[in-house]
């Protein structure tokens, strides 16, 4: 049974850092990985994305403070997240694909093997 499983949410002030982890059932170095969140009444969106080779693509509204790595032999994806605002309230998923450009990395289509999600909250 293929599983990902999203970790490391929770409840933090805004300015504070939370670190995601993303691990599978499967190897996850042969795979793009995504992250995405959605927020109450939104729309799923496309947070940041870490190809094969360790290329890496960010959402404007995270860039600068949210930083995605892999380690392989950890079989293990991180979204670092630093000085967090409320803004980034929201159930956060990652999911894998085999290719993606800069012009399509956060198209939700792209990507299969989606996770439960962690709820990220940021309040003071």
């Amino acid at each position: 049974q293929v599983t990902v499983v999203e970790s490391g949410g929770g409840l933090v002030q805004p300015g504070g850092s939370l670190r995601l982890s993303c691990s599978a059932s499967f190897m996850l170095d042969s795979f793009v990985i995504g992250w995405f969140r959605q927020a109450p009444g939104k729309e799923r969106e496309g947070v940041a994305c870490i190809t094969r080779d360790g290329i890496s693509y960010y959402s404007d509204s995270v860039k600068g403070r949210f930083t995605i790595s892999r380690d392989n032999a950890e079989n293990t994806v991180y979204l670092q997240m630093d000085d967090l605002k409320p803004e980034d309230t929201a159930v956060y998923y990652c999911a894998t694909t085999q290719w993606v450009v800069r012009a399509n990395w956060n198209h939700r289509a792209l990507y299969k093997n989606w996770g439960q999600g962690t709820q990220v909250t940021v309040s003071s």
